[in-house]
C-alpha cells in the first residue's frame, strides 16, 4: 500500500482547520461581558452579591457571561434599589453554538458551554431611576 503524502498533508489541513473551528462562541465573543448600570440621578454606588462593586454611575463591571447575581443601587436620600441579574443564551452565543455543531466540534461545544460564551447578562444594561427616600431629597442629594 502506497502512502500518498499530497493526501496525508489533505487530512492534516482538514484536521487542523476542525480544531481551529472549536470554541467558536468563546473565540468571537469572550467569557466576559461589561454589566452596564445607569440610574437618575447619576452618582450611585453599586454592589453586587458576588462580590464586584462600582462607586458612581454610570458604569460598566466586567463580569462572567454565564453569572446569576443580585445588585444592590444605592444613593444618599435615595431608597436602595435592587436588580436581580441572570443569563439567557444570545443570538450570536446561539450561533456559535450552531458553528460547532454542524462543524462536528464536540469539544468546542463544551468549552462554550463551560466558559458561557453563548450567554448574555440579562438585563443589561440595567436603567433606574431611583426613588427619594423623603419629599424634596432629590433636590438636596444634587
Amino acid at each position: 500500500m502506497k502512502i500518498s503524502y499530497m493526501r496525508l498533508a489533505r487530512v492534516g489541513v482538514v484536521l487542523c482547520a476542525a480544531a481551529s473551528l472549536g470554541a467558536c462562541a468563546t473565540v468571537t465573543r469572550g467569557s466576559k461581558d461589561a454589566w452596564v448600570v445607569n440610574t437618575e440621578p447619576s452618582g450611585a454606588k453599586v454592589e453586587t452579591s458576588n462580590g464586584h462593586q462600582c462607586a458612581a454611575t454610570p458604569c460598566a463591571i466586567k463580569m462572567s457571561r454565564k453569572s446569576n447575581f443580585t445588585a444592590t443601587v444605592t444613593k444618599a436620600g435615595f431608597k436602595p434599589a435592587t436588580v436581580t441579574v441572570t443569563h439567557k443564551t444570545a443570538t450570536a452565543g446561539a450561533a456559535g453554538v450552531a458553528g460547532n455543531v454542524l462543524l462536528g466540534g464536540v469539544i468546542g461545544l463544551g468549552v462554550d458551554v463551560a466558559t458561557g460564551a453563548s450567554q448574555d447578562l440579562t438585563p443589561n444594561p440595567v436603567n433606574l431611576k431611583l426613588e427619594p427616600s423623603e419629599p424634596g431629597a432629590e433636590k438636596k442629594a444634587d
